[in-house]
Parts: structure tokens; C-alpha cells; sequence
């Protein structure tokens, strides 16, 4: 069992604009972002399935081709593969889940 702190995790700057907070298990891995303005995320995909949550501010996400505004409460599950994009509309909080683990985010 780990407990951690979120004030305690090294945040990483993934692309210009999205910084995140990540915590592993073996299983799966958490992703704790603050996303600027205007920050875009380019068009990828990855085999891990994604459930993205918006905590605060609105997010443009495009999955699949299909764009969505969410807001705070909203989610959007992605499967893996699928090919999604994301531009902040305003200042985010934004919480993912992937499983499983990613690695590349160790």
C-alpha cells in the first residue's frame, strides 16, 4: 500500500502548455494536469484506454474526429487507439486515468 502527496510528486511538463502530477500503480496510472489557456494538445493515440475528467475550466476535446466542450463534472472515456486532440479554452484542472500503466510517464 502507498500513500502519497500530491504537493510531493515532480510535476512534468509534457507539451508546451500541459503540466501533470502522475501516480503508478502496476496497473494502471493517474495524471493530475494544470493546463493553460489556449494551450493545444496535438492529435495522438496510444494503446491505453483513457477516461478523462475535467475538474475546473473548459476543455475542447476531440476524439475520433468528434469535438466536445466539457466542462467541470464531465468525462469522456476514450478506447485505445483512438485518435483524440485537446485545446484549453480556459485555465484546466483535468484528471486521467489510463490503463494500463503508461510507462512512457515514469
Amino acid at each position: 500500500m502507498t500513500f502519497l502527496a500530491q504537493k510531493d510528486i515532480e510535476e512534468k511538463e509534457i507539451v508546451p502548455g500541459y503540466r501533470a502530477k502522475f501516480v503508478h500503480s502496476d496497473n494502471m496510472t493517474l495524471g493530475y494536469w494544470d493546463v493553460d489557456p489556449g494551450a493545444e494538445l496535438p492529435e495522438h493515440s496510444h494503446p491505453h484506454e483513457q477516461i478523462a475528467n475535467v475538474l475546473e475550466g473548459r476543455f475542447e476535446l476531440t476524439v475520433d474526429g468528434e469535438p466536445r466542450v466539457l466542462e467541470p463534472g464531465m468525462v469522456a472515456v476514450i478506447p485505445g487507439g483512438v485518435p483524440h486532440s485537446g485545446r484549453a479554452i480556459t485555465a484546466c484542472r483535468l484528471l486521467d486515468a489510463f490503463h494500463p500503466a503508461r510507462e512512457d510517464y515514469k
